[in-house]
């Protein structure tokens, strides 16, 4: 037998339901991605979610249409590269790839796990920090979210900021740093 709850314990057990567990038995394999890929917002990796079920239905339809027909042709050939483009796909060869395109694609293409790839940080918290605290830029552009998707095409263009600590340590360890070049 239990003690019976004081008051102020039923009003806490009250928001807290300890009979239904089924959410998290659905969840573990979210969780699991979204602490590997350092995903800060759950809302991010649902929108990665719909977009992969949103781009597989509509292979899926392409697929159903006929060889040859030349509607078919044009929408893959739109579709596979504009995959292939964006990073989520290795090739463009055929529709049966973008069932292979799930949501950790998505988080495989976010700029922290793109800076770890580039060497540009040791490890993916590190990468993380140095996003949100404003040391990277993409082009000309200075980027603070951890979400932003890198393409393949903006991979090379990933840099840091002129006036960043970090750079200027890593041009003193590579003897490169010019005193009249860096004003800070």
């Amino acid at each position: 037998m239990v003690r019976k709850l004081k008051f102020h314990e039923q009003k806490l057990l009250k928001r807290v339901d300890f009979l239904n567990w089924e959410a998290l038995d659905h969840n573990l394999h979210e969780l699991c991605i979204l602490r590997h890929y350092r995903v800060q917002r759950y809302e991010d990796y649902t929108r990665y979610n719909r977009l992969t079920r949103a781009m597989r239905d509509l292979a899926r339809r392409l697929r159903d249409l006929p060889e040859h027909d030349p509607f078919r042709v044009r929408a893959s050939a739109a579709l596979l590269g504009k995959l292939y483009s964006v990073g989520l796909m290795p090739t463009q060869s055929s529709l049966l790839l973008c069932d292979t395109v799930k949501a950790s694609s998505f988080c495989h293409r976010r700029l922290p796990v793109v800076l770890v790839r580039l060497s540009m940080a040791q490890h993916l918290r590190a990468a993380v920090a140095f996003v949100e605290q404003g040391h990277v830029r993409v082009g000309p552009h200075v980027v603070t979210d951890p979400a932003c998707l890198v393409t393949r095409a903006m991979e090379d263009l990933i840099t840091w900021v002129d006036s960043s600590r970090i750079k200027r340590h890593v041009l003193n360890y590579g003897n490169e740093r010019d005193d009249f070049d860096l004003d800070v």
